[in-house]
């Protein structure tokens, strides 16, 4: 790339870095009520996201041949054990990581 590329691609990051973060709170000024449907979003989107990489990490898992998906079904409990104990989030995804590596590489 030459020098007038990177700065027209950094230029784009920047106005489009800023657009996001400064856009909601254009969009949804503190005097007026936020729009239900924002809220809605704000309330389902969060699990659907979740969900959606719990689907994402076990669309290659095959339960039928190797192990059966035992490293994932162990990590998965692991985390759910630890988020039902502790109900924090990061150290729910952190200990359900760590098992999983720790399991692929040592055991499986």
């Amino acid at each position: 790339m030459t020098v007038p590329q990177h700065i027209i691609t950094i230029a784009a990051i920047v106005l489009g870095t800023m657009l996001t973060r400064f856009l909601p709170f254009i969009a949804f000024r503190e005097d007026k009520p936020t729009p239900k449907y924002i809220q809605y979003l704000g309330k389902v989107l969060p699990s659907a996201v979740f969900a959606l990489l719990v689907v994402f990490c076990l669309k290659n898992v095959s339960f039928v041949s190797g192990n059966h998906g035992l490293p994932e079904i162990i990590a998965i409990a692991v985390t759910a054990a630890l988020h039902f104990w502790k109900k924090q989030m990061l150290l729910s995804i952190a200990g359900g990581t760590i098992c999983y590596m720790l399991l692929v590489q040592f055991v499986f």
